[in-house]
């Protein structure tokens, strides 16, 4: 089977890829800019004895992401499973502070690009199209539901879409055997923090999550795999909380 992660060449991203290839599948490492880490996610699932390539596609060019599809199908056939993890954050700041150009590529990488993902995959696995089915995962974030005052409510506002997005298709697509369900993940231990600006973001906010500790991206990782496990054969529509409690 055929699994393409998008945003794979680290944090949540690069762990879904390495622990779905270690359970046998081929894998799609995705990634925009960061050639270097995508290439060492998949030398260490090769070394694993794993089968992986990676592509470079910007999900919210168009082009890009019918490339992606296209060379995925190539050298693995059709997709079986589309995880659609690849964000940006935008950075701290207030709405105050929010600018057009900002918003316009918050939503372009994070909503409009699983959209066009999801568009190929459906494409690629819907039964009445002549596909055997799949399973779609989309990334989302406990942001959505918090809405995430004085950090960063442009990015909450884009998980809130992609919250929307996960109902709508998982329904519009439930005949075709295609399962679509989300993640809803919380205070995660990545780069992400730093990248947006705050190193320290993660161990301040610890304390206020009922479990008192952040998660690794490998417990992503594995609600991950569950959801597009036959496991979760009747699991559709779903947006399952991976947060602590939080």
């Amino acid at each position: 089977m055929n699994w393409i992660v998008t945003g794979s060449s680290r944090g949540i991203g690069a762990a879904i890829a390495r622990m779905a290839a270690a359970r046998g599948v081929s894998v799609v490492v995705n990634y925009s800019v960061d050639a270097a880490n995508a290439a060492g996610v998949v030398e260490s699932i090769r070394q694993a004895g794993g089968r992986a390539i990676a592509v470079q596609a910007d999900i919210a060019r168009e082009r890009d992401v019918v490339r992606l599809f296209e060379t995925a199908g190539r050298e693995f056939g059709a997709p079986g499973v589309l995880v659609n993890n690849a964000a940006i954050t935008g950075g701290f700041r207030r709405v105050e502070e929010v600018t057009e150009e900002l918003l316009a590529r918050v939503f372009a990488v994070n909503v409009t690009g699983s959209f066009l993902c999801a568009r190929e995959a459906v494409r690629r696995m819907s039964t009445k199209r002549g596909g055997t089915g799949g399973a779609i995962v989309n990334l989302t974030s406990r942001a959505a539901a918090l809405g995430s005052p004085n950090e960063w409510v442009h990015y909450a506002a884009t998980k809130g879409a992609i919250d929307t997005f996960t109902v709508g298709l998982a329904r519009e697509v439930a005949t075709e055997g295609i399962r679509v369900n989300a993640i809803a993940a919380g205070l995660i231990e990545t780069g992400m923090h730093a990248a947006a600006g705050a190193p320290d973001r993660v161990e301040r906010m610890a304390p206020g999550i009922p479990m008192q500790r952040p998660a690794s991206p490998d417990e992503v990782a594995e609600a991950a795999l569950w959801l597009a496990s036959p496991a979760a054969s009747y699991v559709t529509g779903a947006n399952l909380p991976v947060s602590g409690g939080r």
